[in-house]
């Protein structure tokens, strides 16, 4: 009986959360132990509620009627997920911190982001999201869009930073974000710091 009752709260908590949400099995383990959830989650990927990404790590698949098939897991949640998984922070990188802010419609198969964890890659489909290593300066102890824009910033390089992505990347960014990204930016390459000290306008 508390199995079932275990499963259906976990069915319950799926199917109450947006489509195309990310799982793992320590999203549960206030309903059920790791291997019960883990079970379970199986029995519900069998029933077609949830389908399995990597090992230990599903999804609550959003169908397309229009296409008449499930879309396709988003690369961001995933490698989100996997962050939460191993307790990570990450941060896009290169192309992907480029098509995250906006700057590049460009889409990549391989998803890259750098991390406090160690080099891991993973695959599914034609998909691969790849970590790497980088200092705790860049990642740690500032918020995720000073870090996202750092990224993208030192993706392009000082000769490609021109007035019309510091105008686009600003226009993207609150005014409470221009001041956290001013104070925080601090601690970067100088060239890096002085793009985003025009692009927060000299925020303080």
């Amino acid at each position: 009986m508390k199995r079932t009752i275990s499963i259906r709260k976990m069915e319950d908590r799926i199917r109450n959360s947006p489509k195309g949400t990310i799982f793992l099995t320590s999203d549960f383990t206030d309903l059920a132990s790791s291997d019960a959830a883990n079970r379970a989650l199986l029995r519900l990927e069998e029933a077609g509620l949830i389908r399995r990404i990597l090992f230990g790590v599903y999804e609550y698949p959003d169908y397309n009627a229009f296409l008449d098939e499930y879309a396709e897991p988003s690369p961001d949640a995933v490698a989100h997920a996997l962050a939460r998984k191993f307790g990570w922070t990450i941060v896009p990188c290169g192309d992907t911190a480029l098509n995250r802010l906006g700057l590049s419609s460009q889409v990549s198969a391989v998803w890259l982001y750098v991390s406090d964890g160690t080099y891991k890659e993973y695959t599914y489909g034609k998909t691969v999201i790849r970590f790497k290593r980088t200092t705790n300066k860049e990642i740690s102890k500032i918020s995720y869009k000073t870090a996202l824009v750092i990224q993208a910033v030192k993706a392009l390089g000082k000769e490609n930073i021109t007035d019309e992505i510091k105008n686009k990347i600003a226009s993207t960014t609150t005014d409470e974000e221009k001041a956290k990204m001013f104070a925080e930016a601090k601690y970067a390459t100088s060239w890096i710091y002085d793009v985003i000290k025009e692009i927060c306008g000299g925020a303080r």
